[in-house]
């Protein structure tokens, strides 16, 4: 039995090893591996260093493409707050989305200026005589407005203020017995359960958000639900309607189609000019990237824009319209197995862009924005936001009209950009009838 004493180097730190022993068998000698956790960290190590190369793009463009640091600093280089500010005014009732558009707006809006809903053929209520067994309990349709920054995202976790938190607690009330001697045995706190068309991200604004409770609890009023989660979180959380529907009607699965709006705010002149107390930091962005190459001359022959057309960002968009197409290269935090196949397919019904002014009295200058308009069967983790980042990065680089198109080929997701902020985003609406592409904010070609 022998020990052999073993260094190598990660990094250009030296890490000493003793292999376990050098066995003797008769007729066979071998070396037992590295301890696990060792080569675990090295390959942590690597993983962690590819994720920060530039990817090398086959497609062409005029310019060369941000890297992804430096497609980061481009988007949240913006002045957020007055988005945020827009989208408080909305959910409180104080704006409307119609007002971005002027005369390109929706038909038939509520208080929020949003299209109302059809729900004729899948929400068909049932009779409330003769209801018995499964079909006594009583299922109600929720649609709610909160503002995204005034929330940790919909769903709920422990010690974080969730819209999903402050809905099913204020829906305990309205718990059946059976189900409360159940939570109460437990030990659990007595709440509703809210099921919900669509899980939104931190700092993601829902207008329309669409969830559905049901309870065997008799004489439950529509009227005392909304009552309840309007005094959850007031001017945060604002609750659009309730109304009794159906048991069969399912949130999420009876959905169509999903709209989602996003607010980009734009700034005159170029990228230095976002923030000209960083100028000497945006300068040496291209030096500390970690790119394939590590020649410095070729970084400083990059030639790269950072000013983009919103009609540019349009074009690429509309090339999506109408396809069945897998977007895995442009979804973020999606497991491995859902990578390939049908689980990444969306079918992109609209997809536009256009510039419009911000509408607020609470500053002085005011705020040219592009409004991005995506509609489809259903959306990816953070889908929205990377493909709102990749179309003005393509825009900027003067891609081909088919960028974003190509891109769905690639192997690798840094070949698309970092998710923009959340800030600028919002659920506008959810549909349970066919998309009609007449009803649409962004119409103009």
């Amino acid at each position: 039995m022998h020990q052999l004493d073993t260094g190598f180097r990660v990094r250009g730190v030296k890490l000493y090893a003793w292999c376990l022993q050098i066995h003797c068998w008769p007729g066979q000698t071998y070396i037992d591996e590295f301890p696990r956790h060792w080569i675990f960290m090295n390959n942590q190590r690597q993983r962690e260093l590819q994720s920060h190369v530039h990817y090398n793009h086959t497609d062409p463009s005029k310019y060369a493409r941000w890297t992804a640091r430096e497609s980061f600093q481009f988007m949240y280089a913006r002045p957020w707050q007055r988005v945020n500010d827009f989208y408080f005014n909305i959910v409180r009732g104080n704006l409307s989305l119609p007002l971005l558009f002027g005369a390109q707006t929706l038909v038939d809006h509520n208080d929020t200026g949003i299209a109302a809903l059809s729900d004729k053929i899948e929400l068909e209520s049932v009779s409330s005589q003769d209801r018995g067994g499964r079909w006594a309990r009583m299922t109600f349709k929720i649609i709610l407005s909160y503002h995204g920054g005034s929330f940790d995202g919909w769903q709920k976790q422990p010690g974080l203020n969730t819209v999903q938190s402050n809905v099913e607690a204020s829906l305990g009330k309205f718990v059946d017995e059976k189900k409360t001697q159940l939570l109460k045995g437990k030990g659990l706190p007595i709440e509703g359960c809210a099921v919900v068309a669509g899980r939104t991200d931190k700092g993601v604004t829902g207008l329309q958000q669409v969830c559905s409770f049901y309870t065997w609890k008799k004489n439950v009023k529509p009227k005392d639900i909304e009552d309840a989660i309007n005094g959850a979180a007031p001017g945060k959380l604002r609750v659009i309607s309730v109304s009794e529907v159906s048991r069969v009607f399912h949130p999420n699965f009876s959905a169509k189609w999903r709209r989602y709006l996003y607010i980009f705010p734009l700034t005159n002149g170029g990228y230095r000019d976002q923030n000209s107390d960083n100028e000497e930091f945006y300068e040496s962005i291209k030096y500390k990237e970690i790119h394939d190459s590590d020649s410095k001359d070729e970084l400083e022959n990059e030639n790269k824009s950072y000013v983009f057309s919103v009609s540019k960002v349009n074009q690429l968009l509309r090339k999506l319209e109408g396809q069945l197409l897998s977007y895995k290269m442009f979804a973020r935090d999606t497991k491995a197995s859902r990578n390939d196949g049908p689980p990444t397919e969306c079918f992109v019904y609209h997809a536009r862009a256009m510039e419009v002014k911000l509408p607020s009295s609470d500053y002085e200058e005011e705020t040219k924005v592009m409004c991005v308009e995506l509609v489809a069967n259903r959306f990816l983790r953070k889908m929205v936001r990377v493909l709102v980042a990749t179309s003005i990065r393509e825009a900027a680089a003067g891609a081909e009209d088919d960028g974003l198109i190509k891109l769905m080929d690639a192997t690798c997701r840094r070949a698309t950009a970092p998710p923009a902020p959340p800030d600028g985003l919002c659920l506008v609406d959810v549909g349970y009838t066919e998309f009609d592409p007449k009803i649409c904010f962004i119409l103009m070609e």
